[in-house]
């Protein structure tokens, strides 16, 4: 890998990562090796990680912050929400009537709300929300969530046991 990384930098070791047409950041080679060897372990040492892709410390710190200020990473410590405090978790299917960004702007506003994505299906968003029990839970769903203009119905699907939990995608 780490030869094919070498040979894609250009002599002047320029960073590719650009925006492309769309407005998402186009990454080359060396950002996405950069990537995943965060991805690999978040707390390795930029020296360790220019070693493996070929570039200075000072470079990969470089990229590493264009990285993070373009949005497309984030260097995040990920916890198992029952050894926190957190013993009851969810994935709420929503139906909206109206705009259905409105109500995906106020779900991201709500600090127990984890995850949001506007779906196509038997729901027009999903939300997963981590709470301390079954009455935080139900006061999540019942008086903060159902109370937004717009929501038609809610179904709740409470996690019994978390099998697998992993940001490891990789940089396909």
């Amino acid at each position: 890998m780490q030869s094919e990384v070498v040979a894609s930098r250009s002599a002047d070791q320029r960073d590719l990562s650009r925006e492309s047409r769309s407005g998402t950041p186009t990454l080359d080679a060396v950002s996405l090796a950069i990537i995943q060897q965060l991805q690999e372990d978040g707390r390795r040492p930029y020296a360790a990680i220019g070693k493996a892709v070929g570039l200075s410390e000072a470079a990969v710190r470089q990229r590493v912050q264009k990285l993070l200020d373009q949005g497309v990473m984030q260097i995040v410590a990920v916890t198992d929400p029952l050894t926190v405090g957190f013993r009851r978790q969810a994935m709420v299917g929503i139906n909206v009537e109206g705009d259905v960004e409105s109500i995906a702007d106020a779900l991201t506003g709500m600090s127990e709300v984890e995850y949001v994505v506007m779906a196509a299906g038997s729901f027009d968003i999903l939300a997963e929300i981590v709470c301390e029990d079954d009455d935080h839970l139900l006061d999540v769903i019942n008086k903060r969530i159902r109370a937004l203009p717009g929501v038609r119905s809610t179904e709740s699907f409470v996690y019994l046991k978390l099998k697998k939990q992993t940001y490891m995608w990789g940089t396909r």
